[in-house]
């Protein structure tokens, strides 16, 4: 890919008031931490760092929120897409245990970020509903409701009768909840945590990709067309498209992901005689299926939802039919939707659905492999590496560190990786 990546227009771009107007980086400047990538992970370790007096200098391609942060469906979902609790900790010990109370409290530390910087983005802690598509899948929320509950999180099992009740649907065999989740504009939470930055005090130059990262006699220099930063310390948070814009960044990083593109869609507003029904307390909610269905509201009462397809070729038109029906199969009050937006951006996928973490050096850090819940999780890692970049020791920081993993034949995997679809389509089909 290149610097011209352009991406279909979103809901949240013609609904968020525009961005803080920024600089592009010119000459070489210093910083106490230099942070590549203004999405949600950069900017919330930024504004962190720069509330706590640490001087910050984050550098970005584009713009904040112009990647996956700003084009996501908004839900605010405290936990991980396939890996459990116990996973994590079987995987990392007891550093995956305090990744794992992270993960617990990651929905919260975004609304309670949200609400004491003032950041207006639509901010609805209406919780995160996950229902069961079939009665096999049940498991999956026992499980899951045994694992978290056991670590404090204020989770519930939901049976068929009380899942209807919450989606106005009885196409779930029920499912469980955890009420700490909800739902924001995306877009709105990225260009409003700048402001939130530059008004502590840091600094973000837009339009300044970074060419090359390496140390310096300081500590460690980003270099970009027009300039360079030198810092004591650094945060590499491009996620999903660290090797989209200048392949050769951080190539090991780039690689050990897989940039899947996820479409989102939003409807023309619902009524007030479907919205008692449907959803009616305006919960996130994202089912058992490997190809999801997941849906929330925004403030306009739309409904936002999205698909996935095999080949993205005249992908709008034919998500609009087939999403569409979906809805009105599972939500026979909903009756026949007309979407006023369809857009995609990437998501970046690991194998085995677990989001890395690495040390690059002295102060250094990095992550990638969202999976599918980078919302709440990228602005509770930020916190995380605001807090090892201001001397926590390791001991004490929810991050399990590891080296990085790059997946054999990279290009080959991205080429079939849309055609994991259909087997997730073929399991979905069995009682597991």
């Amino acid at each position: 890919m290149s610097e011209t990546i352009v991406w279909p227009p979103s809901l949240w771009a013609a609904v968020t008031p525009p961005a803080t107007a920024l600089p592009r980086l010119d000459g070489a400047i210093a910083a106490d931490v230099v942070i590549v990538g203004a999405g949600l992970t950069g900017l919330s370790t930024a504004l962190h760092l720069a509330r706590a007096g640490v001087g910050v200098a984050v550098i970005e391609a584009q713009a904040p929120g112009w990647g996956a942060s700003g084009r996501n469906n908004g839900q605010v979902i405290p936990n991980l897409s396939k890996a459990d609790p116990d996973d994590l900790v079987a995987r990392h010990g007891a550093a995956g245990e305090r990744f794992v109370a992270l993960l617990r409290d990651s929905a919260s530390i975004l609304f309670d970020l949200a609400r004491e910087e003032g950041i207006a983005c639509e901010a609805e802690q209406t919780g995160w509903i996950q229902p069961a598509h079939t009665s096999g899948r049940m498991k999956i929320a026992e499980r899951r409701v045994q694992q978290w509950g056991r670590r404090g999180a204020p989770v519930a099992l939901l049976s068929r009768a009380e899942m209807s009740d919450r989606l106005g649907s009885d196409a779930w065999h029920g499912g469980w909840i955890n009420p700490t989740g909800g739902h924001i504009n995306p877009l709105a939470l990225a260009r409003r945590m700048a402001a939130a930055v530059i008004g502590h005090g840091g600094r973000i130059y837009v339009e300044s990709p970074a060419r090359a990262i390496g140390r310096s006699a300081r500590g460690w220099r980003v270099v970009t067309s027009a300039g360079e930063i030198n810092a004591r310390g650094l945060v590499l948070a491009t996620n999903a498209y660290t090797g989209e814009i200048v392949p050769s960044l951080a190539p090991d990083v780039a690689r050990e992901i897989v940039p899947v593109l996820s479409w989102q869609m939003a409807t023309t507003p619902l009524s007030d005689n479907v919205r008692r029904v449907v959803l009616a307390g305006r919960p996130a909610m994202s089912d058992t299926r490997g190809e999801l269905f997941f849906m929330r509201y925004d403030a306009r009462h739309r409904l936002v939802t999205g698909g996935a397809l095999v080949s993205p070729i005249n992908g709008a038109e034919r998500l609009r039919r087939l999403v569409a029906a979906r809805l009105k199969r599972a939500f026979p009050a909903i009756g026949d939707v007309r979407f006023d937006y369809v857009w995609n951006g990437y998501i970046a996928m690991t194998r085995d659905y677990i989001p890395r973490i690495h040390r690059l050096g002295p102060d250094g850090y990095a992550w990638a492999g969202c999976n599918g819940r980078a919302v709440g999780l990228a602005v509770a890692l930020g916190r995380e590496f605001s807090r090892a970049l201001q001397g926590v020791p390791d001991s004490d920081l929810a991050l399990p560190f590891a080296e990085p993993d790059p997946i054999p034949f990279h290009a080959l995997a991205r080429r079939v990786a849309p055609l994991m679809l259909w087997e997730y389509k073929r399991r979905d089909r069995i009682d597991l």
